[in-house]
């Protein structure tokens, strides 16, 4: 009688919302006043190799168009913002949205790279997988075609640019996101007088913002987590022992 009475004590605490779940989305609620949370905020930023035998870059741009769309009527309410970046070799794409979303633009990515008919990404490596965030980097979702030359060497801040000095994977992820970050919060600052400012327009002013090209292929090459193994992860069922409290499952991490 004990054991169910303090069951239904502690179900009607959850019940006011004393519970940590409650208790963090009523953080969120308060730091986000203006936004009914309807969803945990994520945040995905993959890079991948492009097929040299691409005609034209734009396909990726459109096809992603057509995958938001399709994800949205999905999920309906889970809004997706972001950035593409498509480099001569390569792309950068950074996506925020819900779980379900991002799960199902790394299954696309998958696909992409496994096709029938010939592979639209040749490599892709996920950077980061950020959890419940408490807001926007992006307020929309568009890309942009790159045409730049850029070296690794700018990026890390060297005295010479073309120094091939190895860096640690650590140091070459955490330098593409610090600019990844302070592109997007670049980018939400309002322009000048209110004016519409193309996204190229806005870009071409500020190419040290911009993660070079030379930086994501060193990053393509490193023993980062790709979307097979983070979907893997991500599908294999937890088993939680209840005498010891252990989760076992697969041995991939869910998060970069």
């Amino acid at each position: 009688m004990e054991v169910s009475s303090q069951l239904r004590l502690d179900k009607r605490k959850e019940d006011v919302g004393t519970s940590l779940f409650h208790c963090r989305m009523e953080q969120r609620r308060l730091l986000n006043p203006q936004e009914e949370m309807k969803f945990l905020l994520h945040r995905l930023v993959v890079v991948a190799s492009l097929p040299q035998q691409l005609e034209d870059r734009r396909d990726i741009g459109a096809h992603y168009e057509e995958l938001n769309q399709r994800l949205q009527r999905k999920y309906q309410g889970d809004a997706v913002t972001g950035l593409l970046l498509l480099y001569p070799t390569c792309m950068l794409h950074v996506m925020e949205s819900s779980s379900e979303v991002l799960a199902g633009v790394l299954q696309d990515l998958r696909d992409m790279q496994e096709g029938p008919h010939g592979a639209r990404i040749e490599v892709s490596k996920i950077l980061v997988m950020s959890h419940d965030l408490p807001s926007r980097l992006f307020q929309q979702w568009s890309y942009e075609l790159l045409n730049m030359e850029a070296r690794v060497g700018v990026a890390l801040g060297r005295d010479a640019p073309g120094d091939d000095e190895e860096e640690d994977t650590e140091t070459l992820v955490r330098t593409a996101l610090s600019m990844v970050l302070k592109l997007g919060s670049h980018l939400l600052k309002p322009t000048i007088k209110g004016v519409k400012t193309p996204l190229g327009s806005r870009l071409d002013v500020m190419p040290e913002m911009i993660v070079p090209q030379d930086l994501l292929v060193k990053l393509l090459s490193r023993d980062l987590l790709s979307p097979q193994e983070y979907l893997q992860a991500y599908l294999t069922p937890l088993h939680i022992p209840m005498d010891t409290g252990h989760v076992f499952g697969s041995s991939q991490p869910t998060t970069v």
